[in-house]
């Protein structure tokens, strides 16, 4: 299953410093087996970002730098309390609308799949069976039969890297 294997290039550009983490994260091969993963250093996810148009982007999505980009869907994919934004993208006009966060925050990676994944089944999402991806944590959610999320985390120094991911129908991504 991949959750933010499907944003368009534009709703990627801003997430490109963790881009490789987020996608390693999320792909698996047919077979089920998850592929190696290169991870990224923490110091990598700090690098400043400068996000340049795509000529296939979608005019509905919008992706920053430091900020939950306008109209992010904030009741869907809470900001966890502490955290610290480092990108996020948004797609509503996509069918599923994507959106994706990236951030940073000072506590264990159990705390952060604690956090998400209260958040998410309080919303009907199910966790599928799995917690990591080539060594690192993620944790894979859906709701009916094609509204998916996935959140991968990296810990290093006490400081935590995530990066949520969801396609939804439009609808809920209110």
């Amino acid at each position: 299953m991949t959750a933010i294997g499907n944003f368009k290039p534009a709703g990627l550009a801003a997430l490109a410093a963790v881009g490789v983490l987020a996608l390693a994260a999320c792909s698996q091969a047919p077979s089920g087996q998850a592929q190696p993963s290169q991870t990224p250093s923490i110091a990598a996810t700090q690098s400043t970002l400068t996000a340049s148009p795509s000529p296939s982007a979608s005019p509905n999505t919008s992706a920053t730098v430091g900020a939950v980009v306008e109209g992010f869907p904030q009741q869907l994919l809470p900001l966890m309390t502490g955290a610290t934004v480092v990108s996020s993208s948004f797609d509503k006009a996509s069918t599923p609308a994507t959106a994706a966060l990236v951030g940073t925050v000072s506590a264990p990676t159990s705390a952060v799949i604690d956090f998400y994944t209260k958040a998410l089944e309080g919303q009907g999402f199910k966790a599928v069976p799995g917690d990591t991806v080539g060594g690192v944590a993620s944790k894979d959610f859906v709701r009916g039969d094609n509204e998916t999320v996935n959140l991968s985390v990296v810990e290093a120094s006490g400081v935590s890297t995530f990066t949520i991911g969801a396609n939804v129908a439009a609808e809920s991504a209110k």
